[in-house]
């Protein structure tokens, strides 16, 4: 997985907003969200944390920054494109953006964001759905239907507590807890693959597709 790379914590580089979020964002992707405070913030930039609300208002406005700087990196949805291939572009770029910064997926779904990047990217979102001819209403439904399977399939990969790589071991370590007898379906899928027919990995495309599919219904109007 990738990682911001260490912002320039030398003595002699001033002290700026984009500076101060930049290390933020690297402490939250190193060690979590959890390990940022403004105590270890000033620490890692070699200053005093006084100094620190020169260019932040609390240590709110330095989340609300980085996760400002984590949507900006999701490709926005262009309105000259097919509005599902647009729509497929940017849930893939925002899940590809948020399992490099694994606790963003969180901090996105618990606090209102109104960055400048994140006002960007609602609003090209909408403005895809909606000149693609969904109504108002119906664009803020897709808009949260999509990143509900984005959000929830994110924090599910991230959390997931099997490498893919040993899936098919893990699986075998537990046959003997699924019997055929008691639970056929779920024994014949675990042998599936144990034998390698299957590798048993969730797809984040596969659900996105149904979404997207189910979606185009409700632009022309059918249920």
């Amino acid at each position: 997985m990738a990682k911001t790379s260490n912002p320039d914590t030398s003595p002699l580089a001033p002290l700026s907003r984009e500076r101060l979020l930049q290390a933020a964002l690297h402490i939250a992707d190193e060690s979590g969200i959890e390990s940022l405070s403004m105590r270890k913030l000033a620490e890692d930039l070699g200053v005093k944390a006084m100094s620190l609300y020169n260019h932040v208002v609390n240590k709110d406005d330095v989340l609300c920054g980085i996760v400002d700087m984590v949507v900006s990196e999701i490709e926005l949805p262009s309105l000259e494109t097919d509005w599902k291939i647009a729509m497929r572009r940017r849930a893939i770029a925002a899940h590809e953006v948020l399992l490099r910064h694994p606790w963003a997926t969180m901090a996105l779904m618990s606090q209102v964001n109104i960055g400048s990047a994140m006002l960007r990217y609602i609003n090209a979102t909408l403005g895809c759905l909606r000149e693609a001819g969904f109504s108002v209403e119906m664009a803020d439904h897709a808009w949260n239907a999509i990143d509900s399977h984005i959000y929830g399939f994110t924090l599910q990969e991230i959390n997931f507590p099997i490498e893919a790589t040993e899936y098919s071991v893990v699986v075998e370590n537990y046959l003997s807890q699924i019997p055929a007898d008691q639970y056929p379906y779920f024994n014949q899928l675990a042998r599936r693959v144990i034998e390698s027919e299957y590798d048993g990995i969730h797809d984040f495309e596969f659900g996105l597709e149904l979404i997207l599919d189910g979606l185009e219904r409700f632009r022309h109007g059918t249920t």
